[in-house]
Formats: C-alpha cells, structure tokens, sequence
C-alpha cells in the first residue's frame, strides 16, 4: 500500500514562500489570472502541479503522490487533454 501522503495546501504554499516565491506571481507567469494555481492545489491539473513542483525544485507526484499512484503504488497513467500522456509508462 501506498503510504506516502499528499502535501497540505498550506504546506505547498509555506514551502514556495521558502523558496522566496509567491503563488500569485508563479499564478500570473501560468495564466491570465493571480490564482490560477490555486486549482492545482485543490484538484489535479497537470500544467499546474508541474509549475509548482518546478517552483520548489521536487517533481509534482512528490507533493500529490495520490494523484500518480494507486493505492497498490502502481503509477497511474494520466492524460492532458490532448489526450498527451502526462507520464508514459
């Protein structure tokens, strides 16, 4: 069983505020809006995590291990979508 955790939100936002980024101006660099990332953090959103993970120098299924694992810790196949492969296999 898969027994690592996703990260809290305030966590993510602590350790970009550590890193001496703000969520607003990584938001801004990824879209037309300063939450935009925000979404990331709530639910999966590929473009996002990557922003995010890159912003603290860890890859994203660190952060949201539920979201690239099974339970069992198989990976799972994600889409974008394009239907592009997020992660091939």
């Amino acid at each position: 069983m898969n027994e690592k955790q996703d990260w809290h939100p305030v966590d993510i936002v602590m350790g970009l505020r550590k890193k001496g980024a703000a969520m607003a101006a990584l938001s801004r660099s990824a879209g037309p809006s300063s939450s935009i990332l925000a979404n990331a953090l709530i639910r999966p959103w590929t473009k996002g995590e990557e922003q995010i993970a890159g912003a603290l120098g860890i890859p994203p299924e660190d952060i949201w291990p539920s979201r690239y694992f099974a339970p069992d810790g198989m990976r799972i196949a994600r889409l974008r979508r394009a239907g592009i492969p997020v992660n091939p296999l």
